[in-house]
C-alpha cells in the first residue's frame, strides 16, 4: 500500500510540476507575435523620448538590443540591455521602464503566452 502511495505522489507530483513549467515558459516561437498596443513606431518613439542622454557616456554611436518578456496581462519582465556603452544600456534599461503602455501578448496554438521580445536600439552622440 505504502508503495501504491508513493507511486501516486510521484506521479501527481511530476504532472504539476510539468503544468506549472509550461505556464510559466517564455516562447521564442510564437503563432501572432506580441505588438505594442499604439503601434512599434509609437513604442520607439516613446523609448527615444525617455532616453537620458546626458548621462549616456562617450560620442560616438552607440548600439544595444533590448531583450524582455512580454507576459500574458501585457507587461514586460526580464528586461536586459546588451550593448557595448553600459551607460547607454543603463539609460535604455531605465528608459523602457518608464513606457506604461502594456502590449498585446503573443499566442501559441490560440492561447496567450509568455513571449520573448528583442528590441535592437541605437544612439548617435
Amino acid at each position: 500500500m505504502k508503495k501504491i502511495l508513493l507511486l501516486f505522489v510521484l506521479l501527481f507530483s511530476i504532472t504539476a510540476f510539468s503544468q506549472e513549467k509550461t505556464e510559466n515558459e517564455v516562447f521564442e516561437t510564437v503563432d501572432k507575435a506580441a505588438t505594442f498596443e499604439a503601434g512599434i513606431s509609437s513604442f520607439r518613439n516613446e523609448f527615444a523620448k525617455n532616453v537620458d542622454i546626458k548621462k549616456v557616456l562617450g560620442k560616438g554611436t552607440f548600439r544595444t538590443v533590448m531583450t524582455f518578456v512580454v507576459e500574458k496581462d501585457g507587461t514586460i519582465s526580464e528586461l536586459k540591455a546588451s550593448g557595448e556603452n553600459q551607460s547607454f544600456n543603463e539609460q535604455a534599461v531605465k528608459a523602457m521602464k518608464k513606457i506604461k503602455t502594456k502590449w498585446s501578448p503573443a499566442k501559441k496554438d490560440g492561447t496567450t503566452v509568455r513571449s520573448r521580445f528583442r528590441f535592437p536600439a541605437a544612439i548617435n552622440i
